[in-house]
Parts: structure tokens; sequence; C-alpha cells
């Protein structure tokens, strides 16, 4: 880990009740082969032993202690403190291979027009059994307008992405109003501020496990609904109709589709009507597949 005033990378671990899995989350930053970096775990209103394990480690990191708040609000503590002219998130439950800052921070360093770059992720779930690989899209670039159409897009998600540390600070960081939609909102924001790449090689490790935040459905429609809304006015003008619209509508049919999945159907079927108001032509086939679905009880 670097000494210096103003390392390279500062890497922001959020951690509550991470017990359990931080010391392996940083682990697999002290194992980087790039050491130019300062590694900021923010403990966020812990009650297990998350900071006597943080304590254990003595210099190689810096704790920042905060009642909890929530994940962006922890990552936004961490924002304001860092030093490094990137700035990379890891989960306190993924974990990172020991060439992940070293290839980004070469490709950033290389490619000046970048605001930000990811990696292939490698998913698993809590016995360690590969579950697939949460690949770069296309090309491995995206335009804003990508990323609005495939929330998804950004491979790994926030453990895998590296980012220009001024730029992250410009935005203000992650938007703590948006409950499940704060990470495709930032990277929405900042391929509107330049240019995003992706390395086509496994670089992260991505924890799969039932019962996570990404479960809580209600809000996450809130969330992703609102930053959607949010974030029109940063799409080319020629996409702000119709394209937003599709987009929009297409949201509303994927919670259509997990509304449907959990029991709830009247919900299911009030979103795909607001979808099909949205753009009757753009998504009208696929409204009418998961609405066929709905009413005659077939799987989804």
């Amino acid at each position: 880990m670097s000494s210096r005033t103003e390392p390279a990378v500062s890497i922001v671990i959020p951690a509550f009740n991470a017990s359990w899995c931080i010391r392996r989350a940083v682990d697999s930053v002290l194992a980087q082969t790039f050491t130019d970096f300062e590694l900021i775990v923010v403990d966020d209103g812990s009650t297990d032993e998350t900071a006597e394990i943080l304590r254990s480690y003595g210099d190689a990191l810096r704790v920042v202690s905060q009642p909890n708040g929530g994940m962006s609000c922890a990552r936004n503590a961490g924002i304001r403190i860092a030093r490094g002219r990137y700035i990379a998130f890891l989960d306190a439950d993924d974990r990172w291979l020991p060439a992940k800052l070293e290839r980004q921070v070469k490709l950033l360093d290389d490619r000046p027009a970048l605001a930000f770059c990811a990696a292939t992720a490698t998913l698993e779930d809590p016995d360690g059994n590969i579950l697939g690989a949460w690949g770069c899209s296309g090309s491995g670039t995206a335009s804003v307008a990508d990323v609005f159409a495939a929330h998804a897009l950004i491979a790994g998600g926030a453990s895998s992405v590296l980012a220009r540390r001024d730029l992250v600070r410009t935005l203000g960081g992650f938007d703590e109003t948006l409950f499940g939609a704060e990470d495709t909102d930032l990277w929405i924001r900042l391929a509107a501020l330049g240019h995003f790449a992706c390395i086509p090689e496994a670089l992260v490790v991505v924890l799969k496990r039932p019962g996570s935040a990404s479960r809580n459905r209600q809000r996450m429609r809130a969330g992703a609904l609102a930053m959607t809304h949010k974030n029109r006015h940063l799409l080319p003008a020629d996409k702000q109709g119709g394209y937003w619209r599709a987009v929009y509508a297409g949201t509303l049919c994927d919670y259509a589709k997990w509304a449907y999945r959990d029991g709830d159907r009247r919900m299911a079927l009030a979103d795909l009507a607001r979808a099909f108001a949205h753009a009757p032509l753009r998504r009208g086939r696929l409204i009418a597949g998961i609405a066929k679905a709905v009413l005659t009880g077939a799987p989804l």
C-alpha cells in the first residue's frame, strides 16, 4: 500500500455487519499487484465484530465509523476523504483478483478521455460455486443511451468500477435517495461526462446470495423509475422522446414480471398498463406477452 500523500487510487469499502466477509474483501485488496493505493473502509454502524476485525489491520487501512446510513451514504463518506486521482469501490461481500487495479489503472492512464471503466466479473454463490459471468457488453464501450437501455451493462457493478475521482466528486457521488438504482444513476452521469470501457477479463468476484437488498422490490422499483426520470435530460436530444419512453416502459415491464413472480398480479397488470401508455408501439409486443402470462398463470 502506498504511503504517498496522494496515492494513485482510493478504494472505498462500505461495511455493515460484515464480519463474515470483510477479511476476504480487504485481503483481496492488499494482494493487488498494483500497490499505489489507500484503502478506506466505512463501518456503517455495524453491531457485530466488523470494527474489531478492521482494527487488526492496523495502518494498512483507514476506518471511518458512522451511524448506519446505507450503502450510498457509506460510499459517499469514503469519497469525501479520498485522496487518489482514481477511486474504486468494493462491496464487503465481493473480492478482487490480484491484477484488477493494475489492468484498470493502466487503461485509464493510457486513455485520458475515459471517465470510468469496469471489468468482467465472476458470479459465485455463498458456497463458492461459480454461477456464471457478468461480462462486458458488445464492444466493451457504452454511451449514456446504452447505460439507460441496459441497467446491468456496467459489468460487475460497483465492485468492478474504477473512476476518475474528480468527476465522481463533481457529480456529488451516489444519490442517497435512489434505493437500488444509485449505481446505475452514477454510471449514467459519468457516461455523460466522458467515455466508458470494459476489460474483457475476469478481475472481480461478485457474490450472489438470497435475502440481499435487491429483493426489496417496491423500493427498487421506485428508485429505478425516479432515476430514469431524473436523468432523461442527459440523453441526446433525439432520444429524449420515443427512445426514453421505450426505456421507461421496459423498466415497468421488468418490475411487472418481478411482481408477478412474487404473486402480486394486480401490481403486475398495473405496471403493464403504464408501460403500454408510454410506448404502445415500441413495447406493445413485449407487454402483450407478459400480460398473457400474468392472466393465464403461465411461468415467466
